[in-house]
């Protein structure tokens, strides 16, 4: 199977705001490849015009539109011809930015834009060539929020929120409204200070076959042999006995062989993110709080006052605590016992393109930001209207997860600018970030990925229009459950470094003899040993300082994570899609 990307649907609004059709594939207006200048000019106005005129889809009416787009004409006067260069993992969403919002602004503005689309270890490796050596590779970068703690400590990155009031208050739009960002608060260090600004956000998910659960025969049959109905799974338990039903006991629908269960496990580096992108916080691996655990975060590191002391459970971490050691092994014997054989030569990026093929019949931790895939043309898991055949809903947790932590993990890739970067590439580069997730155009980019970034285009009639064509990601949007799927944390010092240490020894585990304990005994060792070694390092701040080993009944006995050893004695527990998004809306989640 190709690792390339497929074309995504696209949703085509009219002037009232209405969806009205799905369509595989927008032609792209045909805008003049002339660029303005951005002086009051009959062309500039004429050219404002018409975008304002394109993303009719925006919240904003059109006067404010243009009063926008007029303000990025004027701002980047002192810019015109400027090449900026700008990377971002490659998802439908930056696909859609590199390929049409890139272009728009170039003509709007007269800074000639380049924006690269790349894998997301390509892009960490950047990212992190640039922040070691200093030498700017890019003007801009799309990454995780999972960096935040690498950003707070490095004194690398640009403090956004400072540079807002000060060095860059006369190229921020006046209209940029930092609080309408749903996932701002994972960009912000403990005291508040913003680091990164949101550009799209995308959240794992529990993915099932609505029409398969809803079918009669299945449920009478399942609930002969359980007890309890065939229903969105609650726990892993019952996640389980359902992944067990339909490959073991249905085999076959209409003919086709199908599976329980589905996950990717291709020994490559997303095998790693896979496990990190907070598998183990699933388990319940980490400590009560928000938004990743504190003091024990979901990689399994302690950190004390911002200090990281430890992974280790003889240092007061949980990265081979029980719980975890339950997370790999369950993760491990799934994916060999309920998903289909090609599971193991999947990536992140493959995925999609395999569950639309209309095979599997749940998958416990799936990603939104393949919805364009699965309501695309050639997708067997939509009906003959066009609409999914399938639900989202809360992912279900495992034996040691409590109230109080997170409930799943959210991606936010978001602008990263650095102190390295030349001042004028880089305020150019922050005028097309600012562009890119603008009042204006955010709408719009919402519907080429389904991956919002702004209250007021989720809370907006625009969006709830969109419940029957996404399956229940409006309705994870506009519920509490946003502000509790989160990314990883603040704890991790130097993720760039240590989430390649992930991939490598699961992908160890998956493929030879060694027990879920020992890989997590190895990786436990190098992350304290990077921990050790970060500890030198007089330029961080918050800096590591490991604490001494102790035997691990002590830890284990301590209150908090990491958690002693649970016997499961769970039965499934599963509840109707009907009460399931009540759940969201809880503060526990």
């Amino acid at each position: 199977m190709s690792d390339e990307p497929k074309e995504f649907r696209h949703f085509q609004t009219d002037h009232r705001l209405f969806v009205t059709s799905f369509l595989l594939s927008l032609p792209l207006l045909c805008f003049s490849p002339q660029v303005f200048s951005n002086e009051a000019t009959p062309e500039a106005d004429a050219l404002v015009n018409q975008f304002a005129e394109h993303f009719s889809s925006s919240t904003l009416p059109l006067a404010e539109r243009e009063l926008e787009l007029k303000w990025f004409q004027s701002a980047a006067q002192p810019y015109q011809g400027i090449k900026i260069t700008v990377v971002s993992e490659d998802i439908p969403t930056h696909r859609y930015e590199s390929s049409e919002l890139a272009r728009m602004f170039t003509q709007l503005t007269g800074i000639q834009v380049v924006h690269e689309v790349v894998g997301e270890d390509d892009l960490v490796k950047r990212l992190q060539l640039h922040m070691q050596t200093g030498i700017s590779i890019y003007d801009g970068y799309i990454n995780d929020t999972d960096f935040i703690g690498t950003h707070i400590r490095s004194q690398k990155v640009i403090p956004i929120s400072q540079f807002i009031d000060k060095q860059w208050k006369h190229v921020t739009l006046p209209t940029l409204d930092i609080d309408d960002f749903i996932g701002i608060e994972f960009a912000k260090d403990a005291q508040g200070t913003l680091y990164q600004l949101p550009d799209q956000q995308f959240a794992n998910l529990y993915w099932y076959r609505h029409d398969w659960f809803n079918r009669p025969d299945l449920q009478a049959q399942f609930k002969e042999k359980y007890g309890y109905p065939l229903a969105v799974p609650q726990n892993w338990k019952a996640y389980e006995d359902i992944a067990h039903f339909f490959t073991h006991d249905v085999k076959t629908i209409d003919g086709t062989r199908i599976w329980g269960h589905f996950d990717y496990g291709k020994y490559e580096p997303s095998l790693g993110w896979r496990i990190s992108d907070s598998w183990l916080s699933l388990a319940g691996v980490n400590d009560v709080g928000l938004p990743s655990g504190l003091p024990v975060g979901d990689w399994g590191i302690r950190a004390e006052d911002c200090i990281p002391v430890g992974s280790s459970v003889a240092r007061g971490g949980a990265l081979n605590s029980p719980a975890a050691v339950y997370a790999l092994e369950k993760y491990k014997f799934w994916l060999n016992e309920y998903a289909p054989p090609e599971s193991k030569t999947l990536t992140f990026r493959t995925t999609a393109d395999f569950l639309a093929q209309g095979q599997v019949a749940q998958q416990i931790f799936w990603y939104s930001a393949f919805i364009p895939t699965l309501l695309g043309e050639n997708s067997k898991v939509v009906d003959e209207n066009g609409e999914p055949v399938w639900r989202l809903a809360p992912s279900p947790r495992g034996k040691y997860w409590q109230p109080g932590m997170k409930s799943g993990y959210q991606d936010a890739g978001s602008w990263t600018f650095l102190h390295s970067t030349p001042e004028k590439q880089r305020e150019a580069a922050w005028l097309y970030a600012q562009f890119t997730v603008s009042k204006t155009v955010s709408f719009d980019k919402l519907l080429n990925g389904f991956t919002p970034i702004r209250h007021s285009d989720i809370q907006s009639e625009a969006f709830s229009q969109l419940k029957p064509q996404l399956g229940g990601l409006v309705e994870f949007y506009q519920s509490h459950a946003k502000h509790v799927w989160t990314p990883s944390g603040v704890n991790i010092p130097d993720y760039s470094v240590m989430a390649a240490m992930w991939w490598q020894h699961i992908g160890d585990y998956l493929y030879t003899d060694i027990s879920a304990r020992q890989t997590l005994d190895q990786l436990s060792g190098k992350f304290d040993q990077h921990l050790a070694a970060l500890s030198t390092d007089n330029s961080l701040r918050c800096r590591p300082q490991l604490n001494k080993e102790k035997p691990e009944d002590y830890w284990l006995a301590q209150p908090g994570s990491p958690w002693a050893e649970l016997t499961d004695k769970a039965q499934g527990a599963t509840l109707p899609l009907s009460e399931v998004y009540a759940v969201w809306n809880t503060s526990e989640n």
